[in-house]
């Protein structure tokens, strides 16, 4: 069973999510933060398997803040946004699922990040289209100016991904 944490600011859309995510018997939702704080409470109660998380959150929390302190605790995340980063970021995430969503996106996301996380090379053939997975190659062919660090301790000191959020979230 995949553990789930859901990171998301909207209160319909999270237990929409939610309940999406349960149809699969396979999945289960430990818990639903709104920002970073609720974030790492909630992994401290019930630590998941895997954390969707929007990138704009309550309180001037940001979806990479999240991300870099989850990693750091060796927590997967996957990227749910309607504002999809134009940049893969394979040190923060295993991808972006864009909104809106379906029920089917989601159990295909789910899946697909279920099958990264297990180490199954190839993934299933049937990624919805909104989907993004991120390979540690995509971030040199997005323009980013040092090899992929596989490394959680090292996500938080990266400068390219810095520089490249920093312009994007100023565009």
């Amino acid at each position: 069973m995949l553990k789930i944490l859901i990171v998301e600011d909207e209160p319909l859309l999270a237990t929409t999510l939610k309940h999406l995510i349960e149809l699969n018997p396979r999945f289960q939702v430990t818990s639903i933060a709104d920002d970073l704080a609720t974030a790492l409470e909630a992994v401290e109660e019930r630590r998941p398997d895997l954390a969707l998380i929007d990138l704009q959150l309550a309180r001037g929390s940001t979806g990479f803040s999240v991300a870099v302190k989850l990693n750091e605790l060796g927590i997967a995340c996957l990227f749910t946004t309607g504002k999809a980063p134009p940049f893969a970021m394979p040190d923060l995430a295993l991808g972006c699922l864009a909104k809106p969503y379906s029920e089917e996106d989601v159990v295909r996301a789910l899946k697909a990040a279920e099958d990264k996380l297990r180490g199954r090379e190839r993934l299933r053939p049937s990624l919805p289209e909104n989907l993004r997975i991120y390979n540690p190659a995509d971030q040199a062919a997005d323009g980013g100016d040092e090899e992929p660090v596989l490394d959680p301790d090292a996500y938080a000191a990266r400068r390219s991904i810095r520089t490249r959020l920093t312009r994007w979230l100023a565009a």
